[in-house]
This record gives structure tokens, C-alpha cells and sequence, in this order.
């Protein structure tokens, strides 16, 4: 999960730009409240900056890319690169990938979803609801402040190592408890509630409370709640031992150096074990339809859906994340998603996502009238080496001028 850590401190966020964030008069209220913006005034989109935004693939740094834009403001897809770097095929618009982070999407609707079902009490402890879980000397951590990133709960490092170690280890995995223990082996980082740090301990938590609340399994809950009401036909929650990328798809690779010569490893199978934190499989439309009836309140009652919206009033640990934007070193992250607003002023509302060999984002204004989808594919093993090219398509898709120096 450090090396997670690492991959979004690079990428900046998903939109750390260069231009000066605009100023902004300080919160007086205990919370951030969303910013709406009108489908007008959406800059429009400008097909050649998308293009330019993933021109020049493959290289040593990404071997393909792909690119889904919609709302009333705007249509346009795109791709670039190879879906194999031996029969160098296209990439297709349509492939599946892995989406990694975006999984806490998944999890986060499905809690709150039992929460209107008054099955789970967010206010309540995790110590309450999976007794024996985290250590006796541990505070009290409610459920809210797992979903938002305020628990101070610690990282763990089960899977970390290098390109080389990854190749040769992608079929490993852990349970999630495995996952858990070693985390919580350190100690906690700050007291819940005072802080934000993104950190994917909490969805591992997050998951195993969705098994103890239904009595059911993870992935069971995912489709019955989500994939099969929205009829997502490319998303899928594998079981940690079954490595494939199912459907048509990109290969990931990583770059192994070794004697001095770099050779690509294909990784595209690797064990989804991360779970509920960020073990699955979808595509640009699946996740277009997900994240257009999770805002439109088709998933999350509108009590429950607040909490999506909704950021904590506290300061961000670390320079990781949160870094852009009117509120700068503050919370970005809410139930499930994370807030980033533009230079422009404009706001957009998702989640960012990797495993080796993928790297995606999902996000939209508030009211739909701009929703991007993207997926890369870096060969850097999540050090952060594609994230010019995820700037790039930030620009153009939500802050055009910063694309053109305007």
C-alpha cells in the first residue's frame, strides 16, 4: 500500500498542474459542501488537445491509453498505443481493465446502502461490528471514519518490492485479515477523526464489515447490489486466487531492469487480493453508467448519498494528496470518492485507481455534464511516470486553458 502511496503522490492527485490554484475566502462551515456547476458552463471540449493528451503511443513509459468522455457538454473517445506489444494490436475503446482504487467506490455504496437499510450505524465502531479485529489498545474508529479516511488507521506492506519481485510474484496473494493484521502490527498514526490519510487499510476493514453485516461474501454483495441492478456486464469481482482479465483488454506490463537491459514483463494476470481496496475488473462504459446512478441517487438514498459529497473539516496528512485547489493541505476525500477542483474553479467528484501495469480515473461534475473515464496502461509499476499524461487529459477534458497555456 506505500507503494500506492507513492504512485498518487506522483500523479499529484490525479490533476496536480502546474497553474496557480484559484483563491478562495475560507469555510466557515464544518464541512465542504459540493460545487455545482451548470452543464453551460463547461468549457467545450477540444478534440485535438484529447488527442494530444495520449499522442506518441507506445513508448518506455505507457503502451496504451484510452479515453471516454461524455455529458450534455460534450462527447469524445479516443485511443492510442497497443493492446499487445508483440502483435502490436490497437488498443479497443471498449476493453476491460483493472480499476484498482476506483473498488472503494464499490464498497463505499454497498455500506452505505445497509446504513438506509439501517442495517449498519455509521456512527458506530468497527470494534462494535468485527470484535477482536484491531488491537484492544486501539481507539474507538467508526465506520465513517474508515469510509472517509480519518480512522488513523496504519499502513501495512504485504506485497511490496520491486518491477522484478512483482513479475515473478503477481499470482501471491493475501486474505484480507492477513492484510489487516499486518497492518494494524504498527501503531496508529493519529487519533481517528483529526485527520485525513488516504490509505488503503480501511477498505480492507470496510470489506469484511460488508461480510459480517450480510452474513454473505463481498463479491456477492457487489453484484447483487450494484453489477446486476445496472447490469454491468464487463465488472467483476474475482476471488484472489483467479488471475484473469476477463473480456477483451489491454496487456499491462512492467519494465524490468536487469544487467542492464530493460525487458517488459506482461502482468495483465495478476491476483486481484486487493479486494474491497481495489481488486476489480471493469470498462469506460460499465464505470460511466456506475458513476452517472450513483449521483443521480439510483444506488445511495439521498441521506446516504450526502456522505459522498461530503469532506471532513481537517487537515491532510502528508503532501500526497489534497495538494490543489482553494483548500490545499486539507481534506479531499469523502465517503467513497474524492473532490479536485480545477484552476478554473471548476469541480469534479471520483476515484483514481492502479495496479501494475493500469492506471485509470473516474470522475464528473456533480451534475453530469462532464464525465471522463480513462485507463492507462504505464510500464513503471506505479511510480508515478505516466502522470504527465493524466495531467494532460485533466486539462483538456476539465481546465482546457491550462492545455494551452491561455
Amino acid at each position: 500500500m506505500s507503494r500506492m502511496r507513492r504512485h498518487l503522490a506522483a500523479i499529484g492527485a490525479f490533476l496536480a498542474l502546474t497553474a496557480p490554484a484559484v483563491a478562495s475566502a475560507p469555510a466557515s462551515a464544518s464541512v465542504s459542501a459540493p460545487v455545482h456547476r451548470s452543464a453551460t458552463a463547461l468549457p467545450p471540449l477540444d478534440p485535438a488537445l484529447l488527442r494530444a493528451a495520449i499522442s506518441g503511443l507506445p513508448n518506455a513509459t505507457v503502451t496504451g491509453a484510452l479515453i471516454n468522455v461524455t455529458g450534455p457538454a460534450g462527447q469524445w473517445s479516443g485511443t492510442s498505443g497497443v493492446r499487445d506489444v508483440v502483435t502490436n494490436r490497437t488498443v479497443q475503446g471498449d476493453g476491460n481493465f483493472r480499476i484498482g482504487s476506483i473498488s472503494k467506490v464499490f464498497t463505499a455504496v454497498v455500506l452505505l446502502q445497509l446504513a438506509a437499510e439501517d442495517e449498519l450505524d455509521l456512527d458506530q465502531s468497527v470494534q462494535h461490528y468485527l470484535p477482536g479485529l484491531l488491537p484492544a489498545s486501539f481507539p474507538a474508529i467508526t465506520v465513517r471514519q474508515l469510509l472517509n479516511h480519518t480512522s488513523g488507521l496504519p499502513d501495512g506492506d504485504l506485497g511490496e518490492g520491486d518491477a522484478e519481485w512483482f513479475a515473478d510474484h503477481r499470482f501471491q496473494s493475501w486474505t484480507p485479515r492477513q492484510i489487516v493484521a499486518n497492518a494494524v502490527s504498527h501503531p496508529m498514526k493519529f487519533a481517528p477523526g483529526t485527520k485525513q490519510d488516504y490509505n488503503g487499510t480501511n477498505y480492507f476493514v470496510a470489506g469484511l464489515l460488508v461480510e459480517r453485516l450480510t452474513g454473505r461474501t463481498y463479491a456477492h454483495e457487489v453484484r447483487r447490489r450494484v453489477i446486476e441492478p445496472l447490469n454491468l456486464r464487463d465488472t467483476y469481482v474475482l476471488d484472489r486466487h483467479d488471475p484473469r482479465l476477463p473480456g477483451p483488454h489491454a496487456h499491462g506490463y512492467v519494465a524490468v531492469t536487469k544487467d542492464g537491459t530493460t525487458t517488459l514483463r506482461d502482468v495483465s494476470e495478476q491476483s486481484p487480493y486487493p479486494w474491497a481496496e481495489g481488486g476489480l475488473i471493469s470498462d469506460s462504459t460499465d464505470l460511466r453508467t456506475f458513476i452517472t446512478a450513483i449521483f443521480q441517487g439510483r444506488l445511495v438514498p439521498a441521506s446516504e448519498l450526502n456522505e459522498m459529497f461530503t469532506v471532513p473539516d481537517v487537515p491532510y496528512l502528508g503532501t500526497d494528496n489534497c495538494v490543489i485547489g482553494p483548500d490545499a493541505g486539507r481534506a479531499c476525500y469523502s465517503a467513497g470518492l474524492m473532490r479536485t477542483t480545477m484552476p478554473n474553479g471548476l469541480t469534479a467528484w471520483g476515484k483514481t485507481g492502479s495496479r501494475p501495469g493500469y492506471t485509470s480515473g473516474l470522475f464528473a461534475t456533480r451534475d453530469l455534464g462532464r464525465v471522463l473515464v480513462y485507463s492507462l496502461n504505464p510500464t513503471g509499476d506505479k511510480d508515478g511516470s505516466e502522470s504527465p499524461y493524466i495531467q494532460k487529459i485533466a486539462a483538456a477534458v476539465l481546465d482546457p486553458d491550462l492545455a494551452t497555456g491561455n
